[in-house]
């Protein structure tokens, strides 16, 4: 579907950066395809900056997560109440347990009430390793969007909570 602006669309500022970034050769067929476009991009670059960041720390971004939920509530959880408050959707929450696992920084026990359930704790190594992460990471969330403003990263994080309840609101239908 393509974009016809009405009359009373005003034209819109295009992004040059993202445009000469993406190499783009046409417009972009609306606003908001540039908005989403553009949002997206720029994850994709902060990803890639904390990817490198964990991998010095040999870790990926959702082991992070996982070892970041876990000193956050401060007391073991079943696994899939860890899947569930992830940052990013991961088909295989199992396979991210077994390898921080295998390196010693979480502990897993089969529930006795329910086989099924696995209970994860974090463990005295893997606290460690966020203790020496922390400092790294603020520091990287700084260069990231430490030059904006309060003022700015207050309405960013406004604009986008606005932007994902749209979200929540398709998906409820």
């Amino acid at each position: 579907m393509n974009y016809m602006p009405s009359k009373t669309d005003r034209p819109y500022m295009t992004s040059k950066h993202l445009t000469r970034d993406l190499k783009k050769r046409r417009p972009f067929e609306s606003q908001e395809q540039e908005v989403v476009i553009s949002l997206l991009r720029t994850n994709e670059l902060f990803q890639y900056r904390f990817s490198r960041l964990y991998r010095e720390y040999g870790l990926t971004q959702p082991q992070y997560n996982i070892l970041r939920i876990l000193r956050g509530e401060g007391r073991e959880l079943p696994s899939l109440e860890i899947a569930a408050r992830m940052i990013s959707v991961v088909p295989a929450i199992t396979n991210l347990l077994d390898k921080l696992e295998k390196r010693g920084w979480v502990r897993r026990e089969r529930c006795d009430s329910d086989r099924r359930v696995w209970h994860v704790r974090l463990t005295e190594d893997g606290s460690k390793l966020l203790d020496e992460l922390d400092e790294p990471n603020l520091a990287m969330h700084e260069r990231l969007v430490g030059h904006l403003t309060a003022t700015e990263r207050t309405q960013l994080l406004a604009l986008l909570e606005k932007a994902r309840a749209s979200v929540a609101t398709d998906e409820a239908r």
